[in-house]
């Protein structure tokens, strides 16, 4: 008899155990897709509207308060906490699986994004702040309070630092946005299989079959539609843009596409327009051709951006060219401009030329590390649309830049719209200036798919009188070369702040500039 209840009480322990791993490993699940889901509400916001600091900031702190809501709420629940439980873990399968889907579907409508993006986020964020005051008092059977609540917190906070590992090294650089929210929706309903199956016996028989019914349901759903995931994809952004995708990717720091329309190859970064192989002439011809009219002895060209290979081959034009390298972050951009026939037929195979050497490094650690000295510096960065972009255009970045510049060395940027981002433009002009740079040239030329675009010249000498071109050209001659540097009267602006790293107005600057045409 003794025996007996010795085994019986065994058994028990055994089975007690059994189940508070699963609660455990439940939270922990729980924990890592829930911020998951916040990485990708604010990646993809980021994607779609800029301004990630904004995104990020308003993302959280929705989140935080929706989980404050959520834990207030958790108060009335007095019964079946288990099952409630299972159904929190269900609607966030659910609703966080689809949430990006539904982003990139409401982004494509052009209106109510900021609304639904909250509303989502709010939902996600209640719901998660119901988890863990649910499990807490579900493992009252199993332990004390302090050591539940441990136990809880403990594995929540690990779950989280696990998803900010796994986010940006693994899903957004192999998966992307889209098909990451339906894995994780996924998981997020396999913890909901999971306590169904095993906590079955303590679950009412009604319940239990409407909650499988559901999961079965919606685990279908979200398998279907990743599954179908590329397709869908390709049809959404298809819908975005005017011309047929000849090439769609997601890269660890941008999403690259790439359209055509007969002899019109256009580059997109973000949904970005980089480029027209209609037009681009013009603008590679100006950033390219005018430092080196001014500086006709370029031997050794360091080039920060540029990985389409279109400004590396005006470059090339040049016999006296001994070294150009190019520091462009991303290795996919120089992948498909050195593979893809369509870019390579653009750029000319000008990134498999000898004298061109391409680093995948950051611009400004690049400029911090690397002490050798150019004859030209040329910045092709994409416009300071983000904080990351934005300290791009700082004056300590152009102080590095200057830093890295021979004494007669000569350097070039693009600097936006003149006419749509005006305040953008000659705030990158006063930044530059504010560098330490003896004359800035500001000038600019009409480029039909961007518009009236500018571009800052800087050296520490006056400027050769006159300018002459030394190669053959499309777009560009002698006459031009000195009308680029006229402005409009209605193009210019009073003085702008300069942007700092610890200040990045340019980005105020550029948002509100283009928010003022859209």
């Amino acid at each position: 008899m003794v025996v007996n209840v010795e085994e019986e009480y065994m058994q028990e322990n055994k089975k007690k155990q059994k189940e508070k791993f699963v609660l455990i490993f439940s939270i922990f699940i729980a924990g890592l897709c829930s911020i998951i889901y916040e990485l990708l509400i604010s990646t993809a916001s980021s994607y779609f509207m800029g301004d990630s600091v904004k995104q990020f900031s308003i993302t959280i702190g929705v989140y935080m308060a929706a989980m404050g809501i959520g834990a207030l709420i958790s108060r009335k629940i007095n019964t079946d906490l288990l099952t409630k439980f299972i159904l929190v873990e269900i609607l966030l399968g659910f609703i966080g699986g689809l949430a990006i889907p539904i982003l990139y579907w409401v982004f494509s409508l052009s209106f109510f994004y900021y609304p639904i993006m909250l509303l989502l986020i709010t939902v996600i964020g209640v719901l998660t702040g119901l988890e863990v005051p649910l499990l807490t008092r579900v493992m009252e059977d199993y332990d004390k309070l302090k050591i539940n609540l441990s136990n809880v917190l403990t594995l929540d906070y690990f779950g989280a630092l696990l998803a900010t590992l796994i986010f940006p090294f693994i899903f957004l650089p192999f998966f992307g946005t889209f098909q990451s929210s339906l894995i994780f929706g996924l998981i997020n309903m396999g913890i909901g299989f999971l306590n169904l199956i095993f906590f079955a016996k303590k679950l009412s028989t009604r319940k239990r079959k409407i909650y499988l019914l559901w999961s079965i349901v919606i685990s279908v759903f979200l398998l279907l539609m990743l599954v179908f995931s590329k397709k869908l994809l390709r049809i959404w952004e298809q819908g975005l843009y005017e011309d047929r995708i000849v090439y769609a990717k997601q890269s660890p720091y941008q999403r690259i596409v790439v359209t055509k329309s007969k002899n019109d190859v256009r580059m997109f970064l973000n949904g970005n327009l980089q480029f027209s192989t209609i037009d681009e002439h013009r603008y590679h011809e100006i950033l390219v051709h005018v430092p080196f009219s001014v500086k006709q002895d370029c031997q050794e060209v360091l080039m920060l951006g540029g990985g389409d290979g279109l400004g590396a081959r005006e470059m090339l034009k040049y016999q006296g060219l001994k070294e150009l390298t190019i520091i462009d972050i991303d290795p996919l951009v120089n992948q498909i401009s050195t593979q893809n026939h369509y870019i390579k037929q653009a750029n000319q195979n000008s990134l498999t030329n000898e004298r061109v050497k391409v680093i995948h490094q950051d611009a400004f650690q690049f400029l911090l590390k690397n002490e050798k000295k150019y004859d030209a510096i040329i910045i092709d960065l994409p416009d300071p649309n983000n904080t990351s972009l934005a300290r791009l255009y700082s004056r300590e970045f152009y102080k590095l830049v200057r830093k890295r510049l021979k004494e007669t060395g000569v350097f070039m940027t693009q600097a936006t719209s003149v006419y749509f981002a005006k305040h953008t433009f000659w705030c990158i002009d006063r930044t530059v200036k504010a560098s330490g740079f003896e004359y800035t040239y500001p000038c600019h030329a009409y480029v039909p798919s961007f518009g009236d675009w500018g571009w800052v010249l800087a050296t520490n000498k006056v400027l050769p009188n006159p300018i002459k071109l030394n190669v053959e050209t499309e777009y560009l001659t002698n006459e031009v070369l000195h009308s680029i540097f006229n402005f409009e009267k209605d193009v210019l602006v009073p003085e702008k702040t300069i942007s700092t790293l610890n200040k990045p107005v340019i980005l105020e600057y550029y948002l509100n500039d283009w928010r003022h045409w859209h």
